[in-house]
């Protein structure tokens, strides 16, 4: 049976928490980044990070760090291909990647399962999450056999908005709900963090 490989999104510059790396940044005393790993790796065969620069700072983890193929951060799109290209390169039992982003520590406990039934249902390439209206391009379930496509199109065309891309393909959105926590709450800011303690807190044992 084909498996999933689970990707956090870890690369990008977190201009608004002031620089570092916000996967990093602690909640509740442990970094973001565990609170991530403990809803999303059981959900999954195995966890990758994106992200860029020395990958010593992840050390403690023991996972395996894929920096972007592209260079200058080209955004989140190329965190998607640096997860598709080491799955291709690695594991050829992986038919598909999830990604998440490496700021939100609410992700659902049903993500994978739910994303892979839905498209299955719709007959669809791609799938990504939405909660309360609003759509989480970069939540998403890609295809390792659109690994050449995406690196054409973001080398050869210069395309780096997810939604340009997509587009191409048939994606299904899937809905999650909004309460009583948004799941896909990015922590951007030390005022969200300071609102994900409180969070937190508020779920007490759902946490």
């Amino acid at each position: 049976m084909a498996k999933v490989l689970g990707v956090v999104l870890a690369g990008g510059l977190a201009r608004r928490m002031g620089g570092g790396d916000k996967s990093l940044q602690m909640l509740s005393g442990r970094p973001i980044l565990d609170h991530i790993l403990n809803r999303f790796s059981p959900q999954v065969d195995s966890v990758i990070l994106n992200a860029n620069g020395d990958a010593a700072r992840f050390a403690r983890w023991n996972l395996p760090v894929a920096g972007d193929a592209i260079p200058d951060y080209a955004g989140p799109l190329a965190g998607v291909l640096a997860g598709l290209a080491w799955a291709k390169q690695n594991r050829s039992d992986v038919s598909d990647i999830v990604t998440v982003p490496g700021d939100g520590p609410f992700l659902p406990r049903d993500l994978v399962a739910r994303m892979v039934a839905a498209r299955a249902a719709a007959g669809a390439d791609l799938a990504c999450a939405v909660s309360a209206g609003q759509a989480y391009p970069v939540v998403g379930l890609w295809p390792v056999r659109l690994h050449d496509n995406l690196r054409k199109a973001m080398l050869d065309e210069d395309i780096r908005k997810v939604d340009r891309w997509t587009a191409r393909h048939k994606l299904v959105q899937v809905e999650f709900a909004a309460q009583p926590v948004d799941p896909f709450f990015n922590a951007n800011t030390p005022d969200d963090i300071a609102e994900a303690e409180r969070l937190l807190t508020q779920m007490g044992d759902a946490a």
